[in-house]
């Protein structure tokens, strides 16, 4: 796809760029290169988002009047691609990405004002309460209770997969105010604060190695009835337009093309030795063709839905196809990203890496040397943690029968 930017959009390009040169310092990017999940450190993650809050550029997507920058849907494709072309590390996304946009939504006007600059911010990092034990993509399924006890509701259950609950000091969850016939009826969107008494976080380590997600264990946890956003027994409706933001609101494709071009500069070094004769990997280099194609169709539908998110839409059902083909493409390049560096790519080095969170039994700091070109650093480790891509914010066969109903009327 050939885009053509007008005066305005290529000035601000330039001011983008700028601002990344003078503030992604050299240590930044190095450790951006490093990182093995889709989640930056936890202390990188932090420093890039002060960096880019001192700047009024936390939160591309939100409306100004709540810190948001009021930008074209043009002006928030260069920011990611930008973004993407230097290596910048990723914000946490459960906080800005997809709290913030149902607070902006559904919440009240106290919400709004006590929650919302403290995303900006960082003092409030949240996590994700969604999933339990036999409820996760049958969500509606979900059994954590919260009983009504006065002005609090008394909060009892198990919420598993909780990314970064180990480091975060709020969660949002759905939780279940009643037994209706009707599953989805019943379920209330409800903020904890992760330090009040009864709340417990134990580990789950990844198949990559990594402490990111952890159960997250709920016993008589007292929650003021203030925390509820939109209404009770109504946080089925709540949680939907979350998804929606969470599944398709951001912009993925520039990543994915920058790492296509690495996985490509990747394949000539290893075709020989560091020379770049690519014609020895015709049929390696015609089956990433063939994903570049694909990217730029997924990157034609993102710019008309940025569009029209611009308008003040939400990204309705084509959340479910952007996260569909977006995680399958992502799962492809790390497949042909691990073909590309050999022999190396069987190596598993955390210890060389960045990491999304701590891995127990490897050395910190990541100074311990490794073995291979730099690029074959982190292709097994990325490839172990993309395999959750299809199954995290909802399966993708979840996603294929979303779309089935709500797109083709199926």
């Amino acid at each position: 796809m050939q885009m053509q930017w007008s005066s305005a959009d290529l000035a601000f390009r330039d001011e983008v760029r700028a601002f990344l040169d003078a503030e992604l310092t050299a240590d930044m990017r190095r450790e951006s290169q490093l990182m093995t999940s889709v989640y930056a450190p936890h202390d990188l993650c932090m420093a890039w988002q002060a960096k880019l809050h001192a700047r009024g550029w936390a939160a591309p997507a939100w409306p100004v009047e709540y810190g948001g920058c009021g930008w074209t849907a043009a002006q928030r494709y260069i920011f990611a691609s930008e973004l993407a072309a230097v290596g910048a590390p990723p914000l946490s996304p459960m906080g800005i990405g997809m709290c913030g946009p149902v607070l902006i939504g559904h919440g009240s006007p106290e919400q709004k004002a006590h929650y919302l600059p403290r995303m900006l911010t960082g003092e409030h990092l949240w996590c994700q309460g969604y999933s339990e034990p036999g409820s996760g993509s049958d969500l509606a399924s979900l059994q954590m209770s919260a009983v009504e006890d006065g002005d609090h509701f008394v909060c009892n259950g198990h919420k598993l997969w909780t990314t970064h609950a180990n480091e975060a000091n709020w969660i949002f969850c759905l939780v279940r105010t009643s037994q209706e016939a009707i599953r989805q009826q019943g379920i209330t969107f409800l903020l904890i604060d992760m330090t009040t008494p009864g709340v417990e976080v134990r580990p789950i380590l990844m198949l990559s190695g990594e402490h990111i997600q952890n159960d997250v264990f709920f016993t008589d946890v007292r929650v003021p009835r203030a925390n509820v956003v939109g209404k009770v027994g109504e946080g089925w409706t709540v949680a939907k337009y979350l998804m929606e933001f969470e599944r398709g609101g951001g912009v993925s494709t520039p990543g994915l093309k920058t790492r296509l071009d690495r996985i490509r500069g990747m394949a000539a070094r290893e075709a020989d030795g560091g020379g770049g004769h690519i014609d020895k990997l015709a049929g390696f280099m015609s089956r990433l063709n063939a994903l570049a194609i694909e990217i730029e169709a997924l990157e034609a539908v993102e710019l008309q839905i940025l569009a029209n998110m611009s308008q003040g839409e939400a990204p309705g059902a084509r959340s479910s196809m952007m996260k569909t083909v977006g995680t399958e493409l992502s799962q492809r390049l790390t497949e042909m990203a691990l073909e590309a560096s050999g022999a190396y790519g069987a190596l598993y080095q955390a210890h060389a890496a960045r990491p999304g969170g701590a891995v127990p039994g490897y050395p910190i700091p990541h100074d311990q040397g490794h073995v291979g070109p730099d690029h074959s650093i982190t292709v097994a480790a990325k490839y172990f943690n993309d395999r959750a891509g299809s199954i995290y914010a909802g399966t993708n066969e979840i996603q294929r029968n979303i779309i089935a109903k709500a797109v083709l009327g199926l």
